[in-house]
């Protein structure tokens, strides 16, 4: 697999990159599982017919569980990956965000594991979570990392946004 490294950004579950204002940003990597166009049932989106094209496209294929970059790569990774754990075959959300498995816990895990090992040290971990389905309290207990501060968004107060730091001993700051 030739994949490019010479960026300094990594999103390993970019879906559509709505989260990004340049969704062609030079400096970053937009990775993940799929590749492919979908049209969704989305009324917010102001299409007469109601729906909306969402275009999956990574610059490359990866697992979020299995980043298939050296250690100490990136200077900053974004980490928004799917929250929801129960979505029907037919729905727009997890259409839009994608869906986690059975073993939910287990690949979060392990995804945080691959962000922290290929992110650089001193290097900084965005991640997004909306607790909808899943509390945060229940995601950061699958990482010993902690975060340094973050915010919280979203029409209920759901979504957050969390900033980690890459410290020497990347395990400093553990619960």
């Amino acid at each position: 697999m030739n994949l490019p490294v010479e960026k300094l950004i990594l999103d390993p579950c970019c879906g559509s990159r709505m989260m990004w204002f340049d969704r062609r940003h030079p400096d970053a990597l937009f990775g993940d599982m799929r590749r492919e166009t979908l049209t969704v049932t989305d009324r917010s989106h102001g299409r007469e017919d109601g729906t909306r094209t969402l275009c999956v496209d990574p610059d490359a294929l990866m697992d979020f569980r299995a980043i298939p970059y050296p250690d100490e790569t990136f200077y900053l990774v974004a980490f928004d990956p799917p929250h929801l754990v129960r979505a029907g075959p037919r729905s727009w959300l997890a259409a839009k965000y994608g869906k986690l498995g059975k073993d939910w816990r287990d690949d979060l895990r392990q995804g945080f594991a691959e962000c922290f090992r290929v992110l650089r040290t001193h290097g900084t971990l965005v991640f997004k979570w909306n607790e909808t389905q899943v509390k945060l309290r229940e995601v950061l207990a699958l990482t010993p990392h902690r975060p340094l501060f973050g915010n919280t968004s979203g029409k209920k107060a759901g979504t957050h946004w969390l900033v980690f730091m890459k410290s020497p001993d990347s395990r400093r700051g553990a619960a």
